[in-house]
């Protein structure tokens, strides 16, 4: 069985190979990764970030990691079993080029599952928060979720983000509170999604910071 990834976040060195897409800034003011956009959230899609990390996982994992919001404003999402079309890695330099904008990611040359986790970027989302899981090529929203995550000025981080994915099904949980759990039965969106690579995604003007991502085979 392969071994249990593990990654502190903690400094420079445990983000070798990483890539950032789009304009943002990492850095470790707590001993744990903190990313932002360096641009003004007015600029919309271009603003926004994507950090992949470049280990490919396995089709049966569990991914999780602690998260540490520190605005009230924006959107985060893990993008999870992501690759390139035609089976490539996700950072493979014959696909197109790409900064940030979301179109890129669902609607480009990648396929993945992306779970919208931290959603407070527009009024709607402010005043009803949940969890959405959708599924690319394209845009399909396939499970949705109550978000249990407090505003700021209630958060008590960190929060422990964790996705499972086994037999095509996809379970979420926050502090191990389950929030959807999905099968994958390929009738949208294609054949169910394994392996490939997982990717951080933030919508300025979202600051968080993330620490001790874990991914386990099951």
């Amino acid at each position: 069985m392969p071994s249990t990834y593990r990654n502190r976040l903690a400094s420079t060195a445990d983000l070798d190979r990483f890539v950032l897409e789009g304009d943002g800034a990492m850095s470790f003011p707590r001993g744990r990764l903190r990313l932002e956009s360096l641009r003004d959230p007015g600029e919309g899609q271009d603003a926004n970030i994507v950090l992949w990390c470049p280990q490919p996982f396995g089709a049966e994992v569990e991914i999780s990691f602690d998260f540490y919001p520190l605005t009230d404003e924006g959107l985060c999402i893990l993008f999870f079993h992501a690759t390139g079309h035609g089976g490539r890695s996700v950072l493979d330099p014959a696909l197109a080029p790409r900064t940030g904008p979301y179109e890129q990611y669902h609607h480009g040359d990648l396929d993945a599952y992306h779970v919208s986790y931290f959603r407070r970027k527009w009024d709607g989302e402010r005043r009803f928060h949940t969890a959405n899981l959708r599924k690319s090529h394209g845009f399909h929203l396939v499970a949705q979720g109550a978000d249990p995550l407090p505003s700021l000025a209630d958060a008590d981080p960190p929060y422990r983000i964790s996705v499972r994915t086994r037999r095509d099904r996809i379970r979420f949980a926050i502090d191990d509170l389950p929030i959807f759990d999905w099968h994958d039965d390929g009738s949208t969106g294609g054949d169910p999604l394994r392996g490939g690579q997982l990717g951080f995604r933030q919508m300025a003007p979202m600051i968080a910071e993330y620490a001790d991502l874990t991914v386990r085979p099951l």
